[in-house]
């Protein structure tokens, strides 16, 4: 049929006559549809607009952080202990991510992880960042980035490294992932290393790719170098003396500090066992233990130095009054006190030579607990030392009034009391500095140091000349002899403390001393704890050390010996008295 006979008249609805009022409605209606959006649109874009620009920013703005450089640790020479290098870190945007994208088995190699804790990451969208792997290698990287996967992308952080390793541990200490300092200086002054990180705002597209920055950028400002006192050298080699002796003696653990006379520098400060700071997973508490710090005992004989010193400063004795120590035992208040060797009538020169508890009691008793109290508190023990070190403890030493006669007597020869051995070694300027106690430092210091006179030079010299016996023909410390240089010191042996009382078969070995005898420039302190080789005393276990690490370290602070460089004759020490 063609189209020409229809006939659309004769349809009866189109023939009928529409009423006008419906094409007004649905012209109105139109009308007032397009009014409502207009409203709409100007409400939203005008008049209160704030929620849908916060979900714009949302949806296409970002705040990067731009992170700061943390400042360097260095040594008192200016050689890098802790410093921060660029290094990639990998993360994932699980909204963005495919998890059947057939290059994730592929990435999960390279990072070193498993397929699986890949997918466990990515499979939750509503997590809008999830790391991969934090602080990878450039190489890895830049492999990662080759994959071109998208959802997967590389931020740019900062890494601590650590070149003197663990021999530096305990000073140094380290960070945690996020560059906040865990221990050590890096702990105690974090605030000073750290900087401030800086940001900028940036739109990105769909992609999270940037398309532009908006506003300002605020630049980071990095940390502050920190300068120490220690000699990384010095360190290095007072670390490895230290290990070898922990081990050849089958010993539980050791100490070594080495302080400058003349300045009250920290030159090293070792403790073992260590631990490598870059690797955080093979961390444990006995490891990161600074001893030297950290742990208090009680000094033993070390302590009988400065009863002999006081003693002269009051004016009891001299260093050639004879003091009557047969028969090698004295019973004091129900309690018998013995020397390890029965020697007779000895001078006071001799009684620290061959380290007598009866003389130097003998002595002790002779002064007020409270003479004695005010000279211990003098040198720094029972308090706190004075270094911003986390965890650096202050030993006990009860008030005077509250010693018994025996309490009296045991702490002239060091049991009663505890110290750190750090507090020893600074305890020991008093010889070192001709009467003085210095202050001491662990930040390089560069004006000349005051220190705080406890005694005149003349007696101060005396047992000093008293301490270079020690070191001699009959001395119980011969090991402490140093090739070219003269030395003095004391040895220490004390029973290990074990619940209520005393192991006993468990020791701490001492020998803390100082060179050249004439006009010191070091003060070094040893301490090996549980030695169970066969030799015990300090003389035995810790003067050794102490040896090595004097010679070592004078000739790298370039001081000429004072003594002809030849084979010297070791006598056989003597048994040390606790």
């Amino acid at each position: 049929m063609s189209s020409r006979s229809v006939q659309y008249s004769t349809n009866p609805l189109l023939a009928s006559k529409t009423p006008i009022w419906r094409s007004q409605f649905i012209v109105a209606g139109i009308a007032l549809g397009f009014l409502a959006l207009v409203a709409r649109a100007a409400y939203v874009q005008v008049l209160d607009n704030n929620f849908f620009k916060k979900q714009g920013q949302v949806r296409f703005e970002r705040t990067l952080e731009i992170p700061a450089n943390r400042g360097r640790v260095l040594d008192r020479n200016g050689l890098i202990l802790a410093s921060s290098v660029p290094m990639p870190s990998i993360w994932a945007s699980p909204e963005e991510i495919d998890t059947s994208h057939p290059k994730l088995k592929e990435l999960a190699q390279l990072l070193d992880i498993s397929p699986a804790e890949i997918q466990g990451k990515i499979k939750n969208p509503r997590r809008k960042h999830v790391w991969l792997k934090r602080q990878a290698d450039m190489a890895t990287g830049k492999k990662v980035a080759e994959l071109g996967i998208h959802g997967v992308y590389t931020t740019m952080e900062y890494k601590r490294m650590y070149p003197e390793g663990e021999a530096a541990a305990h000073v140094v200490g380290f960070t945690n992932i996020e560059n906040t300092g865990q221990e050590g200086v890096e702990l105690a002054f974090n605030k000073h290393l750290a900087g401030k990180s800086g940001s900028r705002r940036v739109i990105h597209n769909g992609y999270k790719q940037v398309i532009e920055g908006i506003g300002d950028e605020i630049p980071p400002e990095d940390g502050r170098d920190l300068q120490l006192s220690i000699d990384s050298k010095v360190q290095y080699f007072a670390y490895q003396r230290l290990r070898e002796a922990v081990i050849d003696n089958k010993a539980a653990a050791g100490s070594v500090v080495v302080l400058d006379a003349q300045s009250g520098d920290v030159l090293a400060l070792a403790n073992y066992p260590s631990y490598a700071p870059e690797k955080r997973s093979n961390f444990n508490a006995v490891q990161m233990r600074n001893r030297a710090l950290t742990d208090t005992f009680e000094p033993g004989s070390t302590m009988k130095p400065f009863v002999i010193a006081l003693a002269m400063e009051k004016g009891l004795v001299k260093a050639e009054t004879p003091i009557d120590t047969a028969p090698g035992k004295l019973n004091m208040y129900g309690m018998t006190i013995k020397d390890a060797h029965p020697h007779g009538v000895l001078s006071v020169s001799e009684v620290i030579q061959k380290s007598s508890n009866i003389g130097t009691v003998k002595i002790a008793m002779k002064m007020p607990p409270k003479d004695m109290w005010e000279m211990y508190t003098q040198l720094g023990f029972g308090q706190k030392p004075q270094v911003p070190f986390p965890g650096a403890v202050a030993g006990r030493l009860r008030p005077y009034k509250t010693w018994r006669p025996m309490e009296q007597a045991t702490m002239s020869y060091g049991y009663g009391l505890s110290t750190s051995l750090f507090q020893l070694a600074q305890a020991y300027t008093l010889f070192a500095r001709d009467g003085e106690v210095v202050p001491v430092s662990l930040i390089k210091r560069e004006d000349k140091v005051v220190g705080v006179r406890a005694i005149s030079a003349q007696n101060a010299i005396a047992v000093r000349n008293m301490l270079n016996l020690v070191t001699g023909p009959g001395g119980t410390a011969p090991k402490a002899q140093t090739m070219g240089y003269s030395v003095g010191g004391k040895t220490g042996t004390a029973h290990k403390q074990e619940g209520k009382g005393y192991a006993d078969k468990k020791y701490r070995g001492f020998f803390v001393g100082m060179a050249p005898i004439e006009n010191p420039r070091i003060v070094v302190a040893v301490m090996i704890d549980e030695p169970t080789n066969g030799h015990y005393f300090g003389g035995d276990v810790a003067a050794p050390v102490f040896s090595a690490t004097v010679q070592q370290t004078l000739r790298m602070l370039g001081v000429q010996p004072d003594r002809a460089v030849k084979p010297q004759v070791i006598a056989k020490a003597e048994a040390e008295s606790f």
